[in-house]
């Protein structure tokens, strides 16, 4: 499983940000694909796009505009389709109320964005460890 998750939904509003997120997430993976998508109302549309593969982690910021990213958790989690596909929030947020909203509402990590690009780039590997730790295959039919 080297290299998993490989598609992954990017959605973050500050542009530089996402492209640190996106560089930190394709440096660790072979062939892995970054979609970048600036707000939830945007994400949604992504997501439910007829014939759009679903991706294998979400990782997302909670504010932004149109739609923050508990309001998009919220739906996510409760889509029948889009519901199992693990979500990282990533946020300058480190209020206990953000963190504790995000878990009620199924998030599988919480990680606050780090101030050095070395700090940011752990967390980013903290984010694959996880995802490799609680990823699971199905079994073979």
């Amino acid at each position: 499983m080297p290299g998993y998750p490989r598609d992954i939904l990017l959605v973050e509003d500050d542009e530089a940000d996402a492209l640190l997120i996106q560089d930190a997430l394709e440096q660790f993976g072979d062939e892995r694909t970054v979609t970048h998508i600036e707000d939830g109302v945007a994400a949604l549309a992504h997501l439910r796009t007829p014939g759009r593969v679903r991706p294998d982690l979400i990782v997302m910021d909670l504010n932004m505009p149109r739609m923050n990213g508990h309001e998009l958790l919220k739906i996510l989690k409760t889509d029948s389709i889009l519901r199992t596909v693990p979500v990282v929030v990533l946020t300058t947020s480190s209020l206990s109320t953000d963190i504790e909203a995000a878990y009620a509402n199924h998030a599988n990590a919480y990680v606050t964005k780090p101030v050095t690009l070395d700090e940011f780039t752990h967390a980013v590997q903290s984010i694959d460890e996880f995802f490799l730790r609680t990823a699971t295959t199905p079994a073979a039919a």
